[in-house]
């Protein structure tokens, strides 16, 4: 597809599937404007790049729906000096809308071939403030903990106190919790010693993968 039909169809999905359903902080929407989802997927899905659902990616995983990487991305109120963990590389989008946001991001990802993959399409985009792990993202990130920030991208049973520990007081951490059958989207923050963890919406992702 050509460049000008990808940029528009991209504006596109930022006013209807984001700003009109809601969305309405300015950095955010600067992202999803900036970043160009077509480059983390495959070629033969990019006619599909900007529409309003999952796409596939290799070793059986998912782009995340624009929309809830926006609410998830909004929830967080990421700013510029925050230091932010994201469990789960996948397809590297989200990480670039974390990157556009925050000048600390590290990401972990259980796939070696899909964070390889992910961090050559960053790279290209120009991305210098990334920094890239392999392993089990149900353990986090402790050596450089803690983090203002952690946006989790796959979905454990229950709520990880590995991270919640590796969270910063205070601190906030978005979570969808749950089985392959029913996951609910959590708020989790951090303030005073204590944990409050608020329901955002009911979703669906891949099965957070808890073995070394």
């Amino acid at each position: 597809m050509k460049k000008d039909d990808l940029c528009a169809m991209r504006k596109q999905m930022v006013n209807e599937q984001i700003v009109g359903r809601g969305i309405k902080t300015k950095k955010v929407i600067d992202a999803f404007l900036k970043v160009p989802r077509h480059l983390f997927i495959s070629n033969i899905y990019h006619h599909m790049a900007y529409e309003d659902h999952p796409l596939p990616i290799d070793d059986n995983q998912t782009i995340s729906q624009p929309y809830m990487v926006a609410l998830m991305t909004d929830h967080l109120d990421i700013q510029k000096n925050d230091k932010v963990l994201e469990i789960g590389t996948g397809s590297g989008y989200q990480t670039a809308i974390l990157a556009y946001l925050s000048n600390h991001v590290y990401t972990i990802e259980f796939h070696e071939s899909l964070s390889i993959k992910a961090k050559q399409v960053l790279d290209d985009l120009g991305n210098k403030n990334i920094h890239y792990h392999i392993g089990n993202g149900y353990h986090g990130l402790n050596v450089y903990a803690p983090f203002d920030k952690i946006m989790v991208t796959a979905a454990p049973k229950d709520f990880p106190k590995t991270l919640i520990n590796q969270l910063k007081d205070p601190g906030k951490m978005v979570i969808p919790v749950g089985d392959s059958m029913l996951q609910q989207l959590f708020l989790v923050e951090k303030e005073n010693h204590q944990i409050k963890k608020t329901l955002i919406t009911y979703c669906r992702f891949v099965e957070m993968i808890n073995k070394d």
